[in-house]
């Protein structure tokens, strides 16, 4: 998720809290305060009915207009005792001019005269709806969320964007960098201390990366020669003492396996020497290149290196695969699936190769049982050992798909081992 995103649902989530808060809170304000000014009048009306009671004057008629009402009856001393001394509380009361039941409020008290007898006095006035003023609060607060959150959501996103305008710029600036090519300087035209600190953090930070890569891309130039040398050297004095010296059986056994140790560690330090290549991004041209035409020319030469796996191979050509990436890669790629089917084969097997326009799929015979599908392209894996494989030929592979966007899967079906490598056509 996007920051802005992130940041506006977090703004909305914080305006609907403190607005449900803020209007809970001016509901029951309002209601108080309503209550209070009512609770006065009715106070002040009882006082005038109570005083014209014990003075024995006329009582105020109980049709006067005003829809108050009041009703006096007389009670014992016990009932006086069970009610409070003033009461107030909301019911609904039947209003006969206008035959209909209507909310009001009611002050109820308990008053003696001056010989002891004791009368409860319950005065009401008509009040509003508190149903209709909860929904009609509830809407215009709905209506004023609304307008605040698209308020406040249009003003964030125009302050957002101007103010990470540099962020962007840098951002851009990353997603172009690629170490060991020509580019422009880390831009850093703000005033924003805080985003020159980032900008300057970014450029020091590609500084390092420059020499790290330039040091690496050294060691591996010195490696590759500094190694390959003293093994072929070794290796050649391995030949010489066999073609020149009279050696017993055991002598050239111990000799034999000394050599192909020696071919070993130089297919491994080969293939190391080409995935930090890769890693590295060594490989920078690319053009169109036609996956056919390497397949079957591939697939010709493991044929006859792995003839003695006397595997049925069969290729199906259902499109044209062509992809913009560096030749060697493309080659190298589509070498490491193959060997990797053939090698990791059983006799008498059979090896299926698909191309479509967008897809290439290898499914070979082998072991019984489905490889580690999560660590299967991890370097030195090897699900049943081979003496011809480095474990790192699906790791070569995995690093050319990650280098150009693609996408390598591996699956176990029909007790087949299926490598399929999916293009996505258009992308280098």
């Amino acid at each position: 998720m996007k920051l802005i995103y992130s940041i506006l649902i977090r703004l909305s989530l914080a305006l609907l809290i403190v607005l449900t808060v803020w209007t809970v809170f001016f509901y029951f304000t309002m209601i108080d305060e309503i209550n209070d000014e009512v609770d006065d009048a009715l106070e002040d009306y009882s006082e005038t009915i109570i005083i014209r009671s014990l003075a024995g004057k006329e009582l105020p008629s109980k049709n006067d207009g005003t829809n108050n009402s009041y009703s006096i009856r007389p009670i014992t001393r016990e009932e006086a005792g069970q009610y409070p001394a003033i009461e107030y509380y909301d019911a609904d009361i039947y209003i006969k001019e206008k035959e209909e039941t209507e909310p009001a409020r009611v002050l109820r008290t308990i008053f003696a005269d001056k010989d002891d007898n004791y009368f409860l006095l319950e005065v009401s006035t008509p009040s509003f709806e508190k149903e209709d003023l909860r929904e009609a609060v509830a809407n215009w607060i709905l209506f004023l969320y609304i307008v605040l959150l698209v308020t406040l959501l249009t003003v964030s996103i125009w302050v957002f964007y101007r103010s990470l305008r540099p962020l962007y710029a840098l951002l851009h600036w990353l997603d172009s960098y690629l170490p060991g090519k020509q580019h422009e300087p880390v831009p850093n035209d703000t005033h924003i201390p805080e985003f020159r600190r980032l900008n300057e953090a970014a450029a020091q930070a590609v500084e390092r990366s420059e020499q790290l890569f330039k040091q690496q891309k050294q060691f591996i130039g010195n490696a590759s020669h500094e190694l390959q040398t003293p093994l072929a050297v070794c290796n050649n004095r391995i030949e010489w003492l066999l073609d020149n010296t009279e050696l017993t059986e055991e002598q050239m056994e111990e000799l034999f396996k000394t050599k192909h140790t020696l071919n070993y560690i130089v297919r491994l330090n080969k293939s190391l020497l080409f995935l930090s290549r890769i890693d590295n991004g060594q490989f920078t041209d690319s053009r169109p290149v036609e996956i056919n035409s390497i397949v079957k020319r591939l697939l010709n030469d493991y044929k006859e290196i792995f003839s003695h796996y006397e595997a049925q191979i069969s290729l199906e050509e259902q499109g044209r695969l062509t992809i913009t990436m560096n030749e060697t890669l493309a080659e190298a790629l589509v070498s490491n699936l193959l060997k990797n089917a053939f090698i990791h084969n059983k006799e008498q097997g059979h090896v299926r190769v698909t191309i479509q326009t967008n897809s290439l799929t290898l499914a070979n015979t082998g072991q019984t049982e489905p490889l580690d599908s999560e660590h299967i392209f991890e370097r030195f894996y090897q699900g049943s050992k081979k003496k011809e494989s480095t474990g790192l030929g699906l790791a070569i592979a995995e690093a050319i798909c990650r280098q150009y966007g693609l996408h390598i899967s591996y699956r176990y079906q029909n007790k087949e081992h299926i490598f399929c490598l999916q293009f996505y056509l258009g992308k280098s």
